[in-house]
């Protein structure tokens, strides 16, 4: 699927978020999917402070919460390395945890809540949801990034004992590539010092072991919620299109799509997919809420997304 944007500069800093949000006006989608120049005026409006009376992602605050989520970043930090990323792919890639179908692993999501969030302590089915619903309201046709939204987060599901009961630090938070030097964007970069990784020589230039353009699929990101559901999703083989891949994959890589690190290592398909990740960002980081979502209500409508775009059962 080929994706155009107008003016698909990446983004570089949070002061530039006005531009993006312009930006999603002018999506213009080849290969079967139409997205209107102009949002309805019931469309989804992005709030200034979120549900704790702070700036989205302000990572400085002072409050109890920005206290524990320092401390995952630490943990974080020091403990994801190239050698354990690689040893986590080959244990998942078994999908040999859990056979269920989307809805229900969206139902274990309740008893998920996310310590690296500075801007919510809610369930994720409900930050799901709510990411849906304000794309929803936005792109009412796009019926593949409503369920993109849904099932962006599932991967959490690896800190309930069942799916290995991985600490926080091996399951959320920003990630980024290691086999690299670790850019200074990176949240509480400070940390990376402590990482095993920063003694070897062969990670700590721009490239590392990898080379301009090589593309984000030969590149080792942090292991987390993200890199797992993807690799359930593809292998179990969903009609997703590739955008849709690729918001999953990446979504939480902030220090590519909201600060322009890395990018160096993108190729031409990686450039065109992240277009939609950068739309995609605003309903997953705005949209979060302590008004919650009917489930009842909506769940009819998800359902018939799952059923077009998954198996009835997926192996996890």
């Amino acid at each position: 699927m080929t994706i155009l944007i107008d003016q698909p500069e990446l983004i570089g800093s949070r002061a530039e978020d006005q531009n993006l949000q312009e930006q999603t006006n002018e999506l213009v989608l080849d290969g079967g999917f139409v997205v209107p120049k102009t949002m309805p005026n019931d469309g989804f409006v992005a709030p200034e402070i979120n549900s704790f009376g702070k700036t989205f992602r302000d990572y400085n605050a002072e409050c109890e919460r920005q206290k524990s989520v320092e401390e995952f970043y630490r943990l974080q930090h020091i403990n994801q390395t190239y050698d354990f990323v690689k040893k986590m792919r080959e244990e998942y890639a078994k999908l040999d945890k859990a056979e269920m179908s989307i809805w229900e692993c969206c139902e274990l999501l309740n008893e998920v809540v996310d310590e690296s969030d500075p801007d919510l302590d809610e369930p994720q089915i409900q930050h799901l949801l709510q990411s849906a619903e304000a794309i929803r309201k936005d792109y009412p046709d796009e019926d593949w990034l409503h369920l993109t939204a849904l099932i962006h987060d599932l991967g959490k599901v690896l800190t309930l004992p069942k799916f290995g009961g991985l600490p926080q630090w091996a399951v959320v938070g920003d990630t980024f590539p290691l086999g690299c030097a670790f850019d200074e964007s990176n949240v509480h970069d400070k940390y990376f010092k402590e990482n095993p990784d920063s003694n070897n020589p062969a990670y700590n230039t721009k490239n590392g072991i990898y080379t301009d353009g090589c593309g984000l699929d030969n590149v080792m990101i942090s292991w987390g919620h993200d890199d797992y559901m993807y690799l359930v999703a593809k292998e179990n083989g969903t009609t997703l299109p590739s955008a849709g891949l690729f918001i999953v994959r990446y979504h939480s890589f902030y220090p590519l799509h909201k600060e322009g690190a890395y990018a160096h290592l993108m190729n031409e398909e990686d450039k065109e997919n992240l277009k939609w990740l950068q739309v995609f960002n605003k309903y997953d980081l705005y949209s979060k809420s302590k008004v919650l979502v009917d489930v009842e209500k909506v769940k009819p409508y998800y359902l018939s997304l799952i059923e077009k775009y998954f198996p009835a059962k997926l192996r996890w």
